[in-house]
C-alpha cells in the first residue's frame, strides 16, 4: 500500500517535471498570422532547435520604396518572426524557383553562410539577430526574419493597468495614453490604428505583435479615419510629445508614413523595434528638443531617413543630447540612413551634442538628390551647433547611390531660415565600407565663423585597406581624404585619419 506522503511526493515530482519539460522546449515560440490581407505566401519558413520539431513561421508583406530613374514606387517584401533563446536552424523554401543562383544573407557582419540546394536555403541563427535574405541579388522581394529573444515581461491579461491585445485583429483609431498606462501587443496581434503620449510619464508599449496603420494595406484610404496628424501633416504611427519615462519594446511597425516621433522629451528607450515604410517623406524615428533617448537593437527599412535628430521645429524646442544608437540595421531605401541636425531654431540657436552610434551595420542607401545623402550625414542648419559625436563600429554593406559620409555645415533653402553654426569633435572609429571602391563623400564648412572642426577616422576600412595619413601607398602630396574618395572643402580643421 501506497503512503500518503509518498503520493504527495510523487505529485511534487510529476509538478517538477512538467515543469522542466517546459522550460526545456519552451526556448522556441511562433505565431500563427491572423486574417489580414498582407500574409505572404513567397518563401515558405521554418525553424527549429537542433533535434526538436520544426515549427512553421507565418510571414507577411510589408511595402518598401524602390526608386528607378526620378521614379520612386511600393515594392513587397517578405517578413517573418519568432521568438527564441539561443542558437536555431531555418529552413527557407522559395516559392516558384527550382534552383537558386546565389543567396546572401546580411548584415554581412554576422558572415552567416547559408547551405542552398536547389530551391531551399538553410542556414542558423541566434536570438536577437534581425537579417535580410536575398535570393539573386534582389533586395526588394527579399525575406527579412527577426529572431526575438523569448519576451521577459508578459502582462497577465486581467491586469486592468494593461491595455491587452491578444493575437488577432484590433481596430483602434489613434490612442491617447494617460500617464502610467501600459500596452501589450501579443505576437500574432495586428493593431491597426495609432498611439499617442503627450504630457504624460511612466509609459510602456511593448509585445512582439504588428502596429499597423492599414490591417489592409491595399486599401489606404481607410487611414484617413484611423488617426489624426501632429505638426505639419505628420502622421505617426507612434507619438511621443512633452514626455518622460516612456519604453517601447518589441514592436514591429507599419505606418502610413512616419513610424515614431519623440518630441520635446526626456528618458524615452526604444528597444527591439523593426520598422518599414514606402511612402513620401516616411522616416523611421525622428527626435526633436529631446534628451536621454535610447535606441537599441532596432531593424529601419524606410523611405527616407532611418534615423534623424533634430532640434526645433513645429511645437517643440530646445537642446538635443545624450542620445545613444546601439546594435541597429538601417536600410535607408532613400535618403539617410542617420541624418544629425538639418532644424534647428535660427533664433535662439540649438546644440545637438553627446550623440553616440555603436555596432551599426547599414544594409544601403539609395538617394538620387546630392543634398539628402550620406549613409551617416550631419547637416548643420538653422544655426545649430552639431558636437561631440561618435559612430563606433559601424559597417556599411552597399550604397546603390549616396555617399559614405556627409558632413556640411548648410543653408538648404527649403528647410532652413539660416545657415548652421558648425560642426565640431566628431569621431568615426572602426568604420568599414565592404565594397572595393567607395562613393564620393563630402566634408565642407560654410564660412570661417561656421566651419568643421576636429574630426577623427579611427581604423577607417575601405575594400579591406585601412586609410591612415601615414599609410604607404599615400604619396605626400595627397590628402588622406583622396585615398578614401572624401573630399576635404574649404572651412574645415583638423581632419585626422589615423591607425
Amino acid at each position: 500500500m501506497i503512503s500518503k506522503k509518498a503520493v504527495k511526493l510523487g505529485v511534487v515530482a510529476a509538478f517538477i517535471l512538467v515543469h522542466l519539460t517546459f522550460l526545456t522546449y519552451a526556448r522556441l515560440v511562433t505565431y500563427p498570422a491572423p486574417k489580414v490581407n498582407f500574409r505572404s505566401n513567397a518563401y515558405t519558413v521554418k525553424v527549429s532547435e537542433t533535434g526538436r520539431n520544426w515549427q512553421s513561421v507565418d510571414l507577411y508583406y510589408a511595402n518598401v520604396a524602390h526608386t528607378i530613374g526620378t521614379r520612386t514606387t511600393a515594392e513587397k517584401t517578405t517578413f517573418g518572426y519568432f521568438d527564441c533563446d539561443g542558437k536555431v536552424n531555418v529552413e527557407i523554401t522559395v516559392s516558384g524557383r527550382s534552383a537558386l543562383k546565389a543567396v546572401k544573407i546580411r548584415p554581412e557582419v554576422f558572415h552567416i553562410q547559408p547551405v542552398v540546394k536547389g530551391n531551399k536555403i538553410t542556414f542558423s541563427m541566434h536570438s536577437n539577430q534581425n537579417l535580410s535574405v536575398e535570393v539573386d541579388g534582389n533586395v526588394f522581394d527579399n525575406l527579412q526574419i527577426f529572431a526575438n529573444e523569448i519576451d521577459p515581461v508578459v502582462p497577465p491579461k486581467r491586469d486592468t493597468s494593461v491595455l491587452y491585445f491578444a493575437p488577432g485583429v484590433h481596430h483602434i483609431g489613434q490612442v491617447v495614453l494617460s500617464s502610467g498606462k501600459k500596452v501589450y501587443i501579443a505576437g500574432g496581434a495586428v493593431v491597426e490604428g495609432s498611439f499617442r503620449v503627450d504630457h504624460a510619464e511612466n509609459i510602456r508599449i511593448s509585445g512582439h505583435g504588428i502596429l499597423t496603420q492599414f490591417a489592409n494595406p491595399d486599401e489606404p484610404s481607410r487611414q484617413k479615419s484611423l488617426t489624426r496628424p501632429v505638426g505639419k501633416g505628420r502622421n505617426d504611427d507612434i507619438i511621443i510629445d512633452f514626455s518622460r519615462n516612456v519604453i517601447i519594446d518589441g514592436l514591429i511597425v507599419l505606418p502610413h508614413k512616419y513610424s515614431l516621433l519623440i518630441g520635446s522629451s526626456k528618458n524615452v528607450n526604444v528597444s527591439n523595434m523593426k520598422s518599414f515604410s514606402s511612402e513620401g517623406n516616411a522616416d523611421g524615428i525622428d527626435i526633436f528638443c529631446s534628451e536621454d533617448i535610447t535606441l537599441r537593437h532596432i531593424f529601419m527599412r524606410n523611405a527616407d531617413d532611418c534615423i534623424a535628430i533634430y532640434g526645433h521645429r513645429w511645437g517643440y524646442y530646445g537642446n538635443t543630447r545624450r542620445v545613444k544608437v546601439e546594435d541597429a540595421v538601417l536600410w535607408a531605401n532613400v535618403a539617410h540612413p542617420v541624418l544629425i541636425g538639418t532644424h534647428g531654431d535660427s533664433v535662439h540657436p540649438d546644440t545637438l551634442e553627446k550623440i553616440h552610434f555603436t555596432n551599426v551595420a547599414i544594409l544601403g542607401q539609395h538617394e538620387n538628390q546630392l543634398d539628402y545623402q550620406g549613409c551617416l550625414a550631419l547637416n548643420a542648419g538653422d544655426s545649430n551647433l552639431i558636437r561631440d559625436i561618435v559612430f563606433e563600429n559601424v559597417t556599411i554593406d552597399s550604397v546603390s547611390k549616396g555617399q559614405l559620409f556627409n558632413l556640411r555645415v548648410m543653408f538648404n533653402h527649403k528647410y532652413n531660415t539660416s545657415p548652421g553654426g558648425g560642426i565640431q569633435d566628431v569621431l568615426f572609429k572602426n568604420v568599414t565600407f565592404e565594397g572595393s571602391c567607395a562613393p564620393l563623400s563630402i566634408i565642407a564648412g560654410y564660412d570661417d565663423a561656421r566651419s568643421i572642426k576636429n574630426i577623427t577616422f579611427e581604423n577607417l576600412r575601405i575594400g579591406g585597406t585601412t586609410i591612415t595619413d601615414n599609410m604607404p601607398a599615400k604619396p605626400s602630396f595627397y590628402k588622406t581624404g583622396d585615398m578614401a574618395n572624401v573630399f576635404i572643402g574649404e572651412h574645415v580643421e583638423d581632419v585626422r585619419f589615423i591607425p
